[in-house]
């Protein structure tokens, strides 16, 4: 699998917004420019798994593709602070 420079950097804004967004949105600690990229894409890629199963669709474009990643993020978060804070949202 080959990803050109664009696409590359494509990813990576998307990633830091929505987990800049999530990070936002459920009010944690932050994880700093890194973690929120890394928050955002696995965000993302929770968000790809999870939402074809519930047939959910969002639209095609790059704001479609933040609001997707930032939702993925949300539940991600979710659920790290689910299991680490001891049951506590």
């Amino acid at each position: 699998m080959y990803i050109s420079n664009e696409g590359l950097l494509v990813i990576l804004f998307v990633g830091l917004v929505a987990g800049w967004l999530a990070g936002k949105i459920v009010r944690g600690a932050g994880f700093g420019i890194v973690g929120d990229i890394v928050i955002g894409i696995a965000g993302a890629l929770v968000a790809s798994l999870l939402f074809p199963k519930l047939g959910i669709r969002l639209g095609t474009g790059l704001v479609s593709e933040i609001i997707y990643s930032a939702i993925g993020a949300i539940i991600l978060l979710l659920v790290v602070r689910l299991v680490r804070g001891g049951g506590r949202f």
